[in-house]
């Protein structure tokens, strides 16, 4: 049954019923959405919540009231906490070392990206079902545009993410949080209002005085840096941003005082972007003791080129640059790159390239951290011609290929090169 935008004054959440007051009449639930503007927008952020712990709870029932922290070992740092870790301070990108002097009870898991993109590949295909205009900004997270849709979803863009959402918790088991708005600035800072499981609105009538006491660090694209300027010239909240003229603050802050100007007014001209390719992909570990010598480093080196090649195929994408990535004991941060004369998406072309960049690092300095990533894609029909330089090279090519097919078929320990094989006890 069709419901009319302008019908739509609130819903449940939870059976998706047309309702209004503190509880549901159908279900009981208090998961109501209300608002005056809800049956007009259309601009929507969708955020997963903690999606990588979300992915291993739900694969692991036992979890689901522990607090789950997804990153390396002591090492490393922190992808993703769960909702319960972060009760103790934990937070993305934090030193595991010191997030586990904040939570010592938590399930650490090493990340596993192939299933996590897999997830996300399953929820993009669900939001794509919706509307071609989907915007990523990353594996969990994304905008879409739902404008025009009613006729085809019978119902509002209000009502149709909010069955989007129940349909991927009941089917893929993982929980979103949704910012509804009229662009992408107001839509972001909505779904991250009342997270996890959020449903937040912001209309055009409220939009101003929402934003007049925020602080100015909620404006897209300001970051530490540039909201330590403002401070130091006396702004510290949206409001007084509003009240500046727009060319004092482009003479002062050039063309981010433009942007400061508009979206303080709630004035983002931004449209959703349904193409946003990645520019590189790669892979990277961080280690357990610092290594310094190229025999240990190259067989790792190895391993992650692996990685790469997989996914560059998963993507069917051919890469033409190679680039190393090493970070030293003292957390400086080296990169070298090479381009190649035909792009590739082979492992073995991936690191023999790699590998000759690694070759002049390795000058006694320790190191904490290795990865490798490609760029500059292009078809993969271009990709890998005869080498008459490296006649070998065609050989190791059909081997990769047919170690491709075993992999596909029997999963990725089926065979293992010689260079990463690593006796069991």
């Amino acid at each position: 049954m069709s419901i009319p935008a302008n019908a739509i004054a609130g819903f449940c959440r939870d059976c998706l019923t047309l309702a209004a007051g503190p509880r549901c009449r159908a279900c009981g639930s208090p998961r109501i959405v209300s608002h005056p503007e809800l049956g007009s927008l259309s601009i929507t952020h969708v955020d997963c919540d903690a999606f990588y712990a979300a992915i291993e709870k739900r694969d692991d029932p036992s979890l689901a009231d522990k607090p789950v922290i997804i990153g390396g070992a002591k090492r490393g740092v922190v992808s993703t906490a769960c909702y319960i870790a972060r009760i103790s301070g934990v937070r993305s990108a934090m030193p595991m070392f010191k997030a586990l002097e904040l939570c010592p009870d938590a399930t650490v898991i090493r990340p596993n990206m192939e299933k996590y993109v897999a997830v996300g590949h399953q929820i993009r295909a669900l939001m794509q079902e919706l509307t071609p205009l989907v915007e990523p900004i990353s594996i969990d997270e994304a905008f879409l545009d739902l404008s025009g849709t009613e006729r085809l979803h019978g119902a509002a863009p209000a009502l149709t993410i909010a069955r989007f959402v129940r349909r991927v918790e009941q089917e893929i088991g993982i929980t979103i949080s949704v910012g509804l708005s009229f662009n992408k600035f107001l839509a972001k800072v909505a779904s991250d209002l009342d997270k996890p499981r959020g449903f937040s609105v912001i209309g055009r009538a409220e939009a101003l005085a929402f934003l007049a006491d925020k602080p100015v660090g909620m404006i897209w694209g300001v970051g530490r840096a540039l909201a330590a300027r403002l401070a130091e010239d006396g702004i510290k909240s949206i409001g007084q941003l509003q009240r500046m003229e727009e060319s004092d603050l482009a003479r002062r802050y050039g063309v981010m005082g433009l942007r400061l100007a508009r979206l303080s007014r709630a004035d983002d001209r931004r449209v959703v972007e349904p193409r946003q390719e990645a520019k590189s992909i790669g892979a990277e570990t961080t280690f357990e003791h610092d290594l310094a010598d190229f025999g240990s480093l190259r067989p790792i080196l190895r391993r992650l080129s692996e990685k790469v090649s997989a996914r560059l195929k998963r993507a069917d994408l051919a890469a033409s640059n190679v680039t190393l990535k090493l970070k030293s004991a003292d957390f400086k941060l080296r990169t070298r790159s090479r381009q190649l004369a035909d792009p590739t998406r082979l492992a073995d072309r991936i690191f023999r390239t790699a590998e000759q960049l690694l070759t002049h690092e390795t000058d006694g300095t320790t190191y904490r951290l290795i990865g490798v990533s490609v760029s500059d894609f292009s078809d993969p029909r271009l990709a890998d011609p005869d080498d008459l330089v490296d006649p070998a090279a065609a050989k190791r090519a059909k081997a990769e290929e047919a170690i491709d097919k075993v992999r596909g078929k029997f999963g990725k320990a089926a065979v293992e090169h010689g260079l990463t094989f690593r006796k069991t006890d």
